[in-house]
């Protein structure tokens, strides 16, 4: 089995999270499956330090900086089809809500990348899993926005601490067509009509071990839905 992961860039606050991009790909293959890495050809939004959370003076390239992370081994978004893979992952990371969608700034009337929304929708279509982790579930209810596909989807929850605004998310998600279901860390949520799960992970106050978790448990429930 082949289990794509889409990356936007690398770095928790202008791209893909590390941690929870290196624990997915240690899951799958614990699994006994593997996966290939996936990414867009265009520049980021923008560069941030991640000593002190300023913008840089520069601009870096997804796929390039998701090359990081993949060790080289990656693949252009446009050069990949639903065919090559069974089921995806979408690790979270602030590039989700920057690079492939504008969530982070205009909230739910963001835009979406268009390879981004067709890639995502093309799987959707032909039934293969979607596993979204951390902030991405933003994404994929971006790209079925409009669509027949309303998918249940969680951010995480407001019963435990979370840096975030739980609540402002799941309005957001549910304004463009999905819905919002609120899980821990130690919970996963399985969407097993539309064949998507979804895990909170970094959207709450939570340790490494806890994050290893809960991919572990996601990835898990992704490929009994393949």
């Amino acid at each position: 089995m082949k289990i794509g992961i889409l990356l936007s860039g690398c770095g928790v606050y202008d791209g893909a999270e590390i941690q929870e991009t290196v624990l997915t790909m240690l899951a799958i293959k614990e699994s006994g499956h593997d996966y290939v890495c996936i990414s867009i050809d265009k520049p980021q939004h923008h560069v941030i330090n991640h000593l002190n959370g300023e913008v840089m003076n520069e601009s870096r390239n997804m796929l390039v900086e998701a090359a990081r992370i993949a060790r080289g081994e990656i693949k252009n978004i446009m050069e990949t089809g639903p065919a090559e893979l069974d089921a995806l992952v979408i690790p979270g990371g602030f590039g989700s809500a920057k690079n492939f969608t504008k969530w982070a700034f205009s909230g739910p009337d963001g835009e979406i990348l268009p390879e981004v929304k067709l890639f995502l929708v093309n799987l959707v279509n032909v039934g293969k899993p979607i596993c979204a982790l951390c902030v991405s579930p933003v994404v994929l209810a971006k790209a079925l926005e409009g669509s027949i596909f309303h998918a249940n989807l969680t951010l995480g929850s407001d019963k435990e601490t979370s840096p975030y605004d739980i609540p402002g998310f799941n309005e957001g998600i549910e304004k463009v067509g999905a819905t919002a279901t609120m899980k821990t860390v130690r919970e996963v949520l399985v969407d097993t009509k539309n064949k998507i799960v979804s895990a909170p992970c970094y959207m709450m106050d939570a340790t490494i071990v806890e994050i290893r978790n809960n991919i572990k448990a996601a990835i898990a429930e992704t490929i009994m839905l393949v």
